[in-house]
């Protein structure tokens, strides 16, 4: 799953750490994302669009419907 993660939090000066510990999750897992290694849950996805104010489809694209 491609996704807007890195773009976003560098748009506003983040760390990975950063980002992380605003999501309540481990820098890792936001590299994880960012990387496309791991894909978030449902509820984690909420809350990273909940953080950017955006929709969930303008951070995460199916790379198979692209």
């Amino acid at each position: 799953m491609k996704n807007r993660l890195k773009v976003l939090r560098a748009e506003r000066d983040w760390s990975q750490g950063d980002l992380a510990e605003r999501l309540g999750v481990s820098r890792q897992s936001v590299n994880a994302l960012e990387t496309g290694k791991y894909d978030p849950s449902l509820p984690l996805a909420f809350r990273i669009a909940r953080l950017f104010g955006l929709a969930i489809e303008d951070i995460f694209q199916d790379e198979a419907a692209a």
